[in-house]
């Protein structure tokens, strides 16, 4: 008897469980824009042109973003002196870790970043993570420049850390969606690009899951700008693939001379999608202003180069030609205004005056 009723129970219960709803696995679905989508925010656009921007005051993501060092004053000078020459939009890095010590604060930077970039006529591509220089960081005061040395200062985001804390990826998914649910629908940002080169500095494939985690979480929150992560190496073909086929719009990276660069653009336009170079001239390579802003203007193609205002992220200075005496490059690498305003080749300021008069 006892037998029979521990049979029942035991019956029971498993009839029980079977009722029970199921724990959902919730799949994360692709929303990436259609061509008419991407088409449409082109048309809204118009021809986007401008710099990648950080203040001259400041050596790299988090000295831009700390309260201890957000340089309003700084800020809004510089943009002036980009919207005074026709500059619509300028690229600029965040970093989680001055998000994660003051959320809130954070963001009220960003949102003040917004009414000064706005006043001038200037939107916004801000950048989530980047692979690029410096493997560690701290937060709190950043070093010095070393002298007469390309972006010695810089940090990545997240880094070596992501690999060595376990816990730090529900801090990036957060620090992720938070952003984005704050600014989704602010229309004086023109793109949220979500991981600048990843594969740099050795990693390649082995950011490949960051990378797809990130544009996941986009696509949760699904802002009404356009999610992309720019294609720039062609060693790296899993990344560019991955990159390029859910990328709401193609954004690249070019440094090299005209032929170079047209070939890259042919390559790219098979995506049917617009196209906005993120990172373009570098001097000493023959991408110029002169030579490749027109022709990016003439396809319609975004046109942002690297550097605006020479400062302490030492970007005049060539990737691998540091100056140990800090002395002046004979010529630059990057930048547009010496630290007072001043063209750093006048010529190169009247083309850039030219081609965008044309467009207001």
């Amino acid at each position: 008897m006892k037998t029979n009723l521990l049979i029942l129970a035991i019956t029971s219960l498993i009839i029980l469980a079977a009722c029970q709803p199921k724990p959902q696995v919730k799949d994360v679905v692709s929303t990436r824009w259609t061509d008419a989508q991407a088409q449409q925010w082109s048309t809204e656009n118009g021809w986007l042109r401008g710099s990648n921007f950080n203040p001259s005051t400041a050596i790299n993501q988090l000295e831009t973003w700390q309260a201890e060092s957000f340089d309003t004053a700084t800020i809004n000078r510089e943009l002036g002196w980009a919207g005074g020459i026709g500059m619509n939009v300028m690229r600029v890095y965040l970093h989680h870790l001055a998000w994660q010590v003051d959320p809130e604060g954070f963001k009220g930077r960003m949102k003040a970043f917004l009414d000064i970039s706005g006043k001038h006529g200037i939107k916004t591509v801000f950048v989530f993570f980047d692979d690029c220089w410096n493997p560690t960081y701290a937060a709190g005061k950043q070093p010095d420049p070393k002298p007469g040395v390309h972006n010695s200062g810089w940090v990545r985001d997240p880094g070596d850390l992501l690999y060595t804390d376990t816990t730090l990826i529900k801090t990036l998914e957060s620090y992720v969606k938070d952003v984005l649910t704050t600014f989704k629908d602010d229309k004086r940002i023109a793109i949220w690009d979500l991981y600048n080169e990843p594969g740099n500095s050795g990693y390649g494939d082995k950011s490949l899951p960051l990378l797809k985690k990130v544009f996941e979480w986009g696509w949760e929150i699904r802002p009404s700008q356009p999610l992309s992560s720019g294609v720039w190496s062609l060693n790296l073909k899993n990344l560019n693939k991955f990159q390029a086929e859910n990328s709401d719009i193609i954004t690249y990276h070019n440094y090299s001379g005209p032929e170079d660069h047209q070939a890259a653009i042919d390559t790219l336009k098979k995506y049917n999608r617009p196209l906005v170079c993120t990172e373009y001239m570098a001097r000493r390579n023959n991408s110029l202003f002169t030579n490749i802003m027109p022709m990016l203007k003439e396809q319609n193609i975004g046109a942002i180069n690297w550097g605006l205002v020479a400062g302490k992220s030492n970007t005049k200075y060539a990737w691998d030609e540091p100056i140990a005496d800090g002395s002046e490059p004979k010529l630059w690498f990057h930048e547009i205004f010496q630290p007072d305003g001043t063209p750093y080749k006048q010529e190169e300021v009247d083309v850039i005056k030219s081609l965008t008069r044309e467009n207001k």
